[in-house]
């Protein structure tokens, strides 16, 4: 039988075809084999969402977008990466798509190591695109905002285990500058993962568990946080007699959880994706720079994910929470709107010939551009900016609605722009040339 996510030549797969097996040959099949297994269960798991996925399915009859045709011509732009098993490329299609490719790694340590052990290129490719095949199966049953999308895949039936998914084009995750961006934007990763860490935990597989979770694992996508490696995913909770069975080790410390009567290691899965989101992104993410009237309730969040105290569930909701509040400007706190008394009020215009000053952290690089509440919140930042005598506010906003305000120390003119505003200090309109 030879089907797609098996991918094996019959006379390769089936053992009956195969009685003069040489030691080597049969442990390979054997470890094929058990690869074979490995997928075929996403297969035979309930499916909460009630999707119906027959083994026999190929990926084509799944409603992908992309396939072999549309690869046919295409343009290597970048090279995104290699990892022990896929090879990762950014491409333009002939439509003019941006996409990435993920292929097997034919120069990666597991096939050098297979060969190695086998000395067979044919069944060592078969090995080798397990992974790939398992992340393409899994990122089709787990979708997600924050999971990257599967646009496509193609398997060449040239050459057996020759599997190319096509997924949505993102950077990777870079934590220097993640560290230098505005509190609002870090807020956005870790609220991202968290969102992402409770859909795992309830998947239509199960509980899903990363156990190779760290940022090269995720992409960035327009702001968002998405994960994009799968291939190292487990879907079945930890069996055990005692409690002693049920302990998540870290570099740092351990945790112990009980042992149910049913004999599984019940929520470990999804307390081993919330440490390790803790350890590899709340801690240096989210408190840093935080508003002061939030900072309450992200110590909270902090010392809840750092001790394991609240499950995944329990800790979306804190972060909600933090969400809510920021967004209604309560954590602005008492702040007089007769800051705005100050300024000269300019609808309907923008600023030419600007003198630009730099702040921390900015939304542009080469000047000073924060998110606030209002214009009232924006004045009070300009009176706190020595150097500061005008902003504008355009109707540009942030992802969680706030509006982006520039600052800046003068400018030459004023040009028609319906959809901004400009505010100059009336102690220094004078020096303006309105």
């Amino acid at each position: 039988m030879k089907k797609w996510h098996f991918g094996l030549r019959r006379n390769f797969g089936d053992t009956a075809l195969n009685t003069d097996l040489t030691p080597l040959r049969s442990a390979l099949l054997q470890q094929i084999g058990e690869r074979q297994q490995e997928i075929a269960r996403f297969y035979n798991l309930n499916n909460r969402s009630q999707s119906t996925f027959a083994q026999n399915t190929t990926l084509e009859a799944l409603g992908s977008e992309i396939g072999c045709s549309d690869l046919s011509s295409l343009t290597v732009v970048d090279f995104l990466g290699a990892g022990y098993t896929k090879t990762v490329l950014k491409v333009v299609l002939a439509q003019g798509l941006e996409v990435a490719l993920k292929t097997v790694n034919n120069q990666g340590t597991d096939m050098r190591s297979c060969l190695e052990d086998f000395r067979d290129p044919q069944g060592c490719q078969d090995l080798v695109s397990f992974k790939l095949r398992k992340e393409i199966i899994l990122l089709q049953r787990l979708q997600h905002p924050n999971i990257v999308q599967l646009k496509g895949q193609c398997q060449d039936s040239a050459l057996v285990g020759g599997i190319t998914a096509v997924l949505e084009q993102g950077t990777p995750v870079q934590m220097i500058q993640l560290l230098q961006s505005p509190w609002e934007e870090r807020f956005r990763v870790c609220l991202g993962l968290v969102r992402l860490l409770h859909y795992l935990s309830l998947s239509p597989l199960g509980s899903v568990a990363l156990l190779d979770f760290q940022p090269r694992q995720f992409i960035m996508v327009s702001g968002e946080l998405k994960l994009t490696d799968l291939d190292d995913a487990i879907v079945t909770e930890t069996q055990c007699r005692t409690s002693s069975d049920c302990v998540l080790q870290f570099p740092l410390r351990n945790f112990t959880f009980q042992c149910s009567s049913s004999g599984i290691c019940e929520g470990l899965n999804e307390m081993r994706n919330l440490y390790n989101a803790y350890r590899y992104f709340f801690i240096y993410l989210l408190p840093h720079q935080a508003p002061t009237v939030l900072k309450p309730l992200l110590d909270q969040i902090m010392n809840a994910t750092g001790e394991l105290k609240h499950s995944v569930n329990k800790t979306l909701e804190a972060f909600e929470e933090v969400l809510g509040v920021y967004r209604s400007g309560l954590h602005l706190g008492y702040m007089p709107s007769s800051a705005i008394n100050d300024y000269a009020v300019l609808k309907g215009m923008a600023t030419s010939g600007n003198k630009e000053y730099k702040c921390w952290p900015s939304y542009n690089n080469h000047g000073c551009m924060l998110s606030v509440h209002s214009a009232a919140e924006a004045a009070h930042i300009c009176n706190s900016h020595p150097q500061c005598t005008s902003f504008s506010v355009s109707d540009q906003k942030t992802w969680t609605g706030r509006l982006l305000a520039s600052f800046r120390n003068g400018f030459s003119h004023l040009v028609p722009d319906v959809s901004s505003t400009v505010y100059v200090r009336t102690a220094k309109a004078s020096a303006a040339t309105l």
